[in-house]
């Protein structure tokens, strides 16, 4: 591992101005992800922020009823906390699907959202990969790839983004709130993750040196009906090969709302409005839930070994929304 700076930040304004100070410097917080990827030679950082110290380790009501999470709030405390659990299940029931108890006491929520994927090709330094080495190429599309993207992928990169949580918040409209050295700033979720196209390299719009400092999720009565489902090759501590989270309101046999999202199936976590425009005003029986998934899933260009993956996510969400209807309906 290449030598480095290590400096405790003492406050959000001191952890931006430490890392701006130093252009190949990174934030630590739980460190589960970045520590790899420094053993392995993916990162090399020449100082490591740690705002793991940091006072955003809170979960707070909002006054609309919504939830503000600390960037630095541990996966157990999010998981474990009872307004997270009553409000948005699919939340807790996706961040326990994650990683092993020690991890999820360990990683963070900020840290969770910026993870890097776990493509074997991206980790491996000694080939080409073009997130890693932009313009090196992507040996993926014709080598390993059954656990890679059947959407939105391009030629140059088709690796997936490894979240459970993100999957859930995204689901829920979550927005992020980072800092910089120009002041504060946010944006939906669905906007942090950039598009693949050309510059796979390029993976979130935060402005350099942004800190993440808290995730809010809106007011969504919808979210008290949700769940979050996850196929996997083993059944613990192991990343996803596709999830789902889902959430339903159903009144007089008719999906009045409905929040849908993907996971393992793009370079971000997938909200699948094409299925949810299917299913609101529709009634809620399994003929409307497979209408759903088709619609989404029209989309999919999946590579010669992860074609599995259309089937095994038009199953999971039929099965997912079935489980909701039956147990939502009124």
């Amino acid at each position: 591992m290449k030598e480095f700076d290590y400096r405790r930040a003492p406050d959000v304004t001191g952890a931006v101005g430490l890392l701006a100070g130093e252009p190949e410097a990174r934030f630590l917080g739980g460190g589960t992800n970045l520590v790899d990827l420094m053993k392995s030679g993916v990162e090399r950082p020449a100082l490591l922020v740690d705002v793991s110290e940091l006072p955003l380790d809170r979960i707070e009501s909002t006054a609309d009823g919504g939830l503000r999470i600390g960037a630095t709030v541990t996966n157990s405390d999010l998981a474990a906390h009872p307004d997270v659990r009553r409000r948005f299940p699919a939340l807790s029931q996706a961040v326990l699907a994650g990683a092993s108890g020690q991890l999820r006491n360990m990683a963070t929520v900020g840290g969770n959202l910026l993870q890097r994927t776990r493509c074997g090709y991206f980790t491996d330094v000694s080939g080409p990969c073009n997130k890693r080495v932009p313009g090196s190429g992507c040996p993926a599309v014709d080598g390993e790839h059954h656990n890679h993207a059947i959407l939105g992928a391009s030629g140059r990169c088709v690796a997936v983004h490894p979240s459970d949580m993100g999957v859930a918040l995204t689901a829920f409209d979550a927005r992020v709130a980072y800092e910089t050295l120009d002041g504060p700033g946010e944006m939906p979720l669905t906007d942090l993750y950039l598009p693949v196209g050309d510059t796979p390299h390029r993976e979130t719009a935060l402005p350099p040196g942004a800190l993440i400092t808290h995730v809010t999720l809106p007011a969504a009565p919808v979210a008290a009906e949700s769940r979050y489902r996850k196929v996997r090759e083993r059944a613990s501590y192991a990343f996803a090969i596709g999830s789902v989270a889902a959430a339903l309101d159903i009144g007089d046999g008719h999906v009045r709302e409905a929040r849908l999202a993907l996971g393992a199936v793009a370079s971000h976590p997938w909200r699948a409005r094409a299925a949810e425009a299917v299913l609101t005003g529709a009634p809620a029986v399994g003929a409307t839930f497979a209408a759903a998934a088709d619609a989404e899933l029209a989309a999919a260009r999946p590579l010669p070994d992860n074609g599995y993956k259309v089937p095994l996510m038009r199953n999971l969400i039929v099965s997912v929304l079935t489980e909701l209807a039956e147990g939502g309906a009124r």
